[in-house]
C-alpha cells in the first residue's frame, strides 16, 4: 500500500517541520510553479467560496473599491483555493455563478453552507436547520456540466481539456453534520451519516473521472469541535468534554476523525479502481489542531478557548504548500523527502 500511495500520489499530513521548510521555500521565491495544469475547478463549501454565494443572496458581487480583491470570501484574507490558483501561474477562480464569465482557466462552484447530501435527505429525517435554497454537491456538479459547454464543444475535447486540470473537491460533509447537530442528534446518530456523506462524495468524484478529470484532490473534514460556533452553541459544564490541549469540543472533532478515516479508506479503494487517475487526500485536519495548540508559533496571542476564528486566512499558507507537493510529474525527491519527514 506505501508503494501504491508514493506511484498514485499520496495523502497531506502536515508535519510542523515539513510545513515550515516548504514556507521557506515559497517565500525565497515570488514567482509562480511552472504551469501543470490549464486550469482549476473547486467544489465545495464556504471554506474555498469566492462569491457563488454573495451572488446567490444579491444577484450580483459587490462593488467595494476600497477593500483590494479577493473579496465576497467568508474570510478576511485569501482561501487554500486563491493561493492554489496563484502557485500554479492561474488567475483567482471566479464564482461559477457570475454569468457571462470566461470560465477557460478554471472555476469555482463551492458555495456557504453547501453539503455533500441533497437538501432531501435532511427534510426526509427532519432537519430543518438548513438554508432555503438547494448548493449540494450534485448541483455542484450540474452546473459543473453548463459550465463544461462554455469551456469545450465535443466528448473528446472536454476529456482532452479536463485531463489537464485539477480538480478539487471539497471540503464536504462539515455542514451536513452540523445540521444534523442543530436538529440536536446525538453523537452515535450523526456518525451513521459518515457512511451516506462519504459515499456521496465518492459518487461526486467519480463522475469527474468519467467526464475526463485525472488529478483530483479530496480535502478532509476541519475539526468543528474547535470552531468559534460550536463553541458558542454547544458549551459544557463538563470540563472532561474539552481536550485540555486546543481547547475544542472533543465529541465534534471525534465525527470529523471518523468521516477522514472512512473517506481516506473509500479513496484508496477507488485509486485502485480507478489507477489512470491521481487522487489525493489532502488533510486538513492536522495542520488546524497544530494551530490550535500551539498559536503562539503563528503569532496568535488570547485565551486558547473560543481563539479560532474561521482560519482559511491563517491556515492557508499552512495547507497550500503541502498540495503543491504533488503534481503530475512529482518530483521523486520532493516525494522521498516527504516519506521521510513523515
Amino acid at each position: 500500500m506505501a508503494a501504491a500511495s508514493r506511484r498514485r500520489g499520496f495523502s497531506l499530513p502536515a508535519a510542523a517541520c515539513l510545513v515550515v521548510v516548504l514556507l521557506r521555500c515559497l517565500s525565497a521565491s515570488a514567482e509562480p510553479l511552472p504551469q501543470y495544469y490549464n486550469a482549476i475547478f473547486s467544489f465545495g463549501d464556504s471554506f474555498s467560496d469566492t462569491g457563488n454565494f454573495v451572488i446567490i443572496n444579491s444577484g450580483k458581487l459587490p462593488n467595494m473599491p476600497k477593500f483590494p480583491p479577493p473579496y465576497a470570501r467568508c474570510s478576511n484574507g485569501r482561501l487554500v483555493i486563491d493561493f492554489l490558483a496563484e502557485a500554479f501561474g492561474l488567475p483567482l477562480l471566479p464564482p461559477s455563478a457570475n454569468k457571462g464569465t470566461n470560465f477557460s482557466q478554471g472555476a469555482n462552484f463551492a458555495v456557504m453552507g453547501a453539503t455533500a447530501l441533497d437538501l432531501k435527505y435532511f427534510r426526509d429525517n427532519n432537519v430543518w436547520s438548513i438554508p432555503p435554497f438547494n448548493t449540494s454537491m450534485n448541483v455542484q456538479l450540474q452546473w459543473f456540466d453548463e459550465v463544461k459547454q462554455t469551456i469545450c464543444s465535443d466528448p473528446q475535447e472536454c476529456r482532452a481539456f479536463f485531463s489537464k486540470s485539477l480538480f478539487v473537491f471539497g471540503e464536504f460533509g462539515g455542514n451536513d453534520y452540523s445540521f444534523a447537530w442543530k436538529a440536536e442528534w446525538p453523537l452515535d446518530k450523526v456518525k451513521t451519516m459518515v457512511p451516506a456523506v462519504v459515499a456521496s462524495l465518492v459518487r461526486g468524484v467519480e463522475r469527474l473521472l468519467d467526464e475526463g478529470a485525472r488529478h483530483v484532490v479530496v480535502p478532509g473534514n476541519l475539526p468543528a469541535g474547535c470552531i468559534p460556533i460550536t463553541l458558542t452553541m454547544y458549551p459544557s459544564e463538563d470540563r472532561s468534554e474539552y481536550d485540555p490541549r486546543t481547547g475544542c469540543l472533543k465529541k465534534y472533532n471525534s465525527v470529523a476523525l471518523y468521516h477522514n478515516a472512512m473517506l481516506r479508506i473509500a479513496l484508496d479503494r477507488l485509486q485502485r479502481r480507478r489507477p489512470e487517475a491521481r487522487l489525493v487526500y489532502a488533510d486538513y485536519y492536522t495542520p488546524y489542531i497544530q494551530f490550535a495548540r500551539t498559536p503562539h508559533l503563528y503569532a496568535v496571542e488570547g485565551e486558547r478557548e473560543g481563539n479560532i476564528y474561521h482560519l482559511s486566512a491563517l491556515l492557508s499558507p499552512l495547507l497550500s504548500p503541502l498540495l503543491l507537493l504533488w503534481h503530475d510529474t512529482t518530483d521523486q525527491r520532493a516525494v522521498g523527502a516527504f516519506m521521510e519527514v513523515r
